[in-house]
């Protein structure tokens, strides 16, 4: 792809979000989701390159993003892992008596 060709998908794209918004359709959250994927995607075409630099970098800021953005479902699952701890070993120490 030459740069007149990634120019002209990057324009239409754009008209696209903006035709899009006209239409009260946002489309932004899917992509904060999608840009640490991304991140993380270049990092590893990077690392695979022999960027490793370059490579790590994107793969380190990418998996921050991402682990802002599934902060609430890792919360969920660790308090849900507490209290299965918490009740097998509340279980445990009833059958010792």
């Amino acid at each position: 792809m030459n740069g007149k060709t990634a120019l002209g998908v990057l324009l239409i794209v754009a008209g696209a979000l903006a035709v899009l918004n006209f239409f009260d359709i946002n489309l932004g959250w899917i992509f904060g989701l999608l840009l640490p994927f991304i991140l993380i995607g270049f990092g590893v075409v990077g690392w695979k390159n022999n960027k490793k630099v370059i490579g790590s970098l994107l793969i380190a800021i990418g998996g921050v993003m991402l682990l802002g953005k599934l902060g609430g479902i890792i919360m969920l699952l660790l308090a849900i892992g507490l209290i299965v701890f918490g009740v097998s070993m509340f279980k445990s120490s009833r059958r010792s008596y």
